[in-house]
C-alpha cells in the first residue's frame, strides 16, 4: 500500500507543493529587495511522467523566474504570488486528504482485525 505508484506520487506532489509554499514566502518576503528575482518551483511535469514510468517518484526544481523585471532589477509579482499561493495551498490540502483517506483505510483494517 506505502509502495504504491499513486501514494509515492502524493508524497512527491506534497513535497513539491510544500517546496512551492517556501519559494512563495521567500518570493513575498523580498518584493522590496532591489535585484531581487523570483523564483518557480516546477514539478507537475516530472511528477506525470514519473506516474507513466510507474515509479512516482520525483523531486521538485527551482527555477528563476523569467518574468520582467522592474526598474530596481526586482521581478517579483505579488499578484501572481498571491494568486499561485492560493492554488497551491488548495492542491496542498486536497493532496493531504487523499493521504488521509489511505490512512483512515489502514486504521479501518486494523480496527477490524
Amino acid at each position: 500500500m506505502f509502495d504504491s505508484v499513486s501514494y509515492v506520487a502524493l508524497n512527491s506532489a506534497l513535497d513539491g507543493l510544500a517546496l512551492r509554499q517556501r519559494v512563495i514566502a521567500e518570493n513575498v518576503a523580498n518584493i522590496q529587495t532591489p535585484g531581487y528575482q523570483a523564483k518557480k518551483v516546477q514539478f507537475e511535469d516530472a511528477l506525470a511522467r514519473a506516474v507513466d514510468g510507474g515509479t512516482g517518484a520525483t523531486s521538485a526544481t527551482v527555477a528563476r523566474s523569467l518574468e520582467p523585471t522592474r526598474t530596481d532589477g526586482n521581478n517579483v509579482n505579488l499578484d501572481e504570488e498571491t494568486l499561485l499561493n492560493v492554488d497551491t495551498n488548495l492542491r496542498y490540502q486536497l493532496a493531504t486528504q487523499a493521504v488521509d483517506g489511505t490512512f483512515s483505510g489502514v486504521r479501518i483494517a486494523m480496527r477490524t482485525s
